[in-house]
């Protein structure tokens, strides 16, 4: 029988902001569309992050992941990189990516699975809002 898989978890959060726009549309699509999120002069969010890692108990740590490790890589790679900026014009990952949250996600999990053991699965819950949020990957 294998080991029983756990997962932790490591809650942050992050100020950013953001305009959602497709380049291609008219302005008048746009605002159909994305409505006040397609502001030109942008707006921001209070996002938490939820980091979930997945694997099995290492019989001499006792964890499944270290969470200082864990904590100093969400802050290295995600926190400084997009809090307090505005992602469409302070970051390489939003240049030519619409910064929905749905993407916002994609990025965070593509940051930080590089840094976790393949053994490890990693799932990112990204709120936008207190009542809006999204999940990558999904189930």
């Amino acid at each position: 029988m294998s080991n029983p898989r756990v997962s932790v978890f490591r809650k942050e959060h992050f100020n950013a902001a953001h305009r959602l726009y497709n380049p291609t549309w008219s302005d008048e699509k746009n605002e159909r569309v994305f409505g006040k999120c397609s502001n030109r002069n942008y707006h921001g969010h209070n996002y938490d992050l939820i980091v979930q890692v997945t694997g099995e108990i290492d019989p001499e740590t006792g964890y499944v992941v270290d969470m200082k490790y864990l904590s100093d890589v969400v802050k290295e790679q995600i926190i400084e990189r997009f809090d307090h900026k505005n992602l469409n014009t302070d970051t390489v990952e939003f240049q030519n990516l619409n910064p929905s949250a749905e993407n916002i996600a994609i990025i965070i999990y593509q940051l930080l699975r590089e840094h976790l053991a393949p053994s490890l699965d990693l799932k990112i819950r990204l709120y936008e809002t207190e009542r809006n949020f999204v999940e990558f990957p999904a189930n």
